[in-house]
């Protein structure tokens, strides 16, 4: 049986090769990082995460708006107060295995949305101090 991250790297291959020009291999990486996530994660890796997946799902942010607007804020990362956030116990009830398990092509990327979102509602109890944060450093 693959491991997690076995299987995270064979959806990458689908996505950096995916013809869109929306880059929806950054929304993989966001809800990987986002439901692997543990208490050595790095608060820039979580956060950057939980940006990524508000961008795109409240913000309809393409993955290269979203690759954008980390860029920026990573200038000024040394400045800035990560958020707290919470780990919640279960992170969605989608994972990076549903995905893969969907046929390629217009099924599998509206199963990478499900699973983005089956994420961010998993952060509900963080979700206002990621919206906090990236208004005081971003917009």
């Amino acid at each position: 049986m693959s491991s997690q991250q076995d299987i995270f790297h064979e959806l990458s291959y689908y996505t950096v090769a995916h013809p869109s020009p929306t880059f929806i291999h950054q929304h993989v990486v966001d809800a990987f990082a986002a439901q692997t996530a543990d208490k050595d994660t790095k608060p820039i890796k979580i956060t950057f995460a939980l940006l990524g997946l508000y961008l795109f799902l409240e913000k309809d942010f393409t993955g290269r708006q979203v690759q954008l607007a980390h860029m920026k804020i990573a200038t000024i990362k040394n400045r800035v107060e990560w958020p707290k956030i919470i780990y919640p116990e279960g992170r969605g009830s989608t994972t990076v295995s549903n995905v893969l398990q969907s046929p390629p092509g217009k099924e599998r990327d509206l199963m990478i949305k499900k699973w983005c979102q089956s994420v961010w509602e998993a952060y509900s109890d963080s979700q206002i101090q990621v919206v906090d944060f990236l208004n005081k450093y971003f917009l």
